[in-house]
C-alpha cells in the first residue's frame, strides 16, 4: 500500500511504522504536497480498501489528519469522500 501510495500525484512520502513493544499497532503516515492531493487519494479504491480493512479492526482506530494550521480526524475522510466532485467520478 505504501509503495502504490507514493505513486500517486501530490504524495510526497509514505512510511507504515510498527511498534515493538505492541504488536497490533501500525500507524501510517503520509505527507501531501495540497490538500487536494490528499483529497483524491482518500477518495480512490485503495484507500477504500484500506478502510474496510480498518473495519475490521478489533479496537476502532485512532484517525488523524495534521495540517499546518488544524488536525482533523475521521471527518476528512467523510468531507473527501461525500464531495460532489466524488459522486460524480464513483
Amino acid at each position: 500500500m505504501a509503495e502504490q501510495c507514493r505513486d500517486d500525484p501530490g504524495c510526497l512520502s509514505c512510511h507504515i511504522y510498527g511498534d515493538l513493544q505492541e504488536k497490533n499497532i501500525l500507524v501510517l503516515e503520509q505527507l501531501w504536497r495540497a490538500e487536494e492531493d490528499l483529497d483524491l487519494h482518500l477518495r480512490s479504491r485503495e484507500y477504500l480498501n484500506l478502510l474496510l480493512a480498518l473495519e475490521m479492526s478489533i479496537k476502532q482506530p485512532e484517525i488523524r489528519f495534521d495540517t499546518i494550521a488544524s488536525s482533523m480526524g475521521i471527518e476528512a475522510i467523510e468531507k473527501a469522500r461525500s464531495s460532489p466532485e466524488y459522486a460524480e467520478g464513483a
